[in-house]
């Protein structure tokens, strides 16, 4: 099995419903996220898939999510925008992109960072 992966960032706002505590109020993070794949066999040039293509697909989805209040995008209106949930809808947008492509690949796992020292990962 071989694994890629590829990291890009974005910026946005949250609050967290029921949260007793500064996290509750309107404040913002600069996020990063780290999206896994795997396959089970390379193609003719000895590649997975092209980091380049992950990477767009990837930003992709960022793009959906930087520079806005997450809660007030639809996944969020029912889920609690946690780094945790934020991972999920991530890797779900992502398994559907990857899902839809002629790669042979599936994906792993999605990691977010909202700081350099905390981290959230969903996988199924």
């Amino acid at each position: 099995m071989f694994e890629i992966s590829v990291r890009a960032s974005f910026s946005g706002a949250h609050r967290l419903k029921g949260y007793k505590g500064k996290c509750e109020s309107l404040h913002g993070h600069n996020w990063d996220v780290e999206a896994f794949v795997a396959a089970k066999k390379l193609d003719a040039g000895g590649l997975s898939m092209d980091f380049k293509d992950l990477k767009k697909k990837l930003n992709d989805v960022l793009d959906t999510l930087d520079h806005r209040d997450l809660n007030g995008i639809a996944f969020f209106k029912k889920e609690n925008p946690s780094a945790e949930n934020i991972a999920k809808y991530i890797y779900e947008y992502l398994r559907k992109s990857l899902k839809d492509s002629s790669r042979k690949v599936s994906l792993v796992r999605v990691s977010v960072w909202e700081t350099k020292d905390s981290r959230a990962t969903y996988y199924k």
